[in-house]
C-alpha cells in the first residue's frame, strides 16, 4: 500500500488536531480542580475568621463587663450587629 504527500499530511494535520484538543480538555480539567480547591481553602477561611470574630466579640464583652466604654462600647455594637447581619444572610441561602 502507497500513502502518498496529500495523505500523509491529512494525517499529520489530524494528530495535531487532536493532540490540541486533549490539551486544551487536560488545562479544563486542571483549571476545575484548581477552582475546587480554592473554594475548599476560602471555605476553611470563612469558618477560621467566624471563630475569629466570635473570640474578639467575647473579649470585648469583657472588657466591658470591665467597664470599659467609648470605642469598646462602639466595636461591640458594630461587631455584633455585623455577626447577626451574617447570621442571617447565610439562613437565605
Amino acid at each position: 500500500m502507497y500513502v502518498s504527500g496529500d495523505e500523509l499530511l491529512k494525517l499529520v494535520a489530524l494528530l495535531g488536531a487532536l493532540g490540541t484538543v486533549g490539551t486544551m480538555l487536560y488545562k479544563v480539567v486542571q483549571w476545575l480542580e484548581r477552582q475546587k480547591r480554592q473554594d475548599k481553602e476560602i471555605e476553611e477561611i470563612k469558618a477560621e475568621q467566624c471563630i475569629m470574630c466570635y473570640g474578639l466579640l467575647a473579649t470585648l464583652d469583657g472588657l466591658r463587663q470591665l467597664g470599659a466604654n467609648g470605642n469598646v462600647t462602639k466595636a461591640h455594637e458594630k461587631l455584633e450587629k455585623y455577626l447577626n447581619k451574617s447570621a442571617h444572610d447565610l439562613e437565605g441561602k
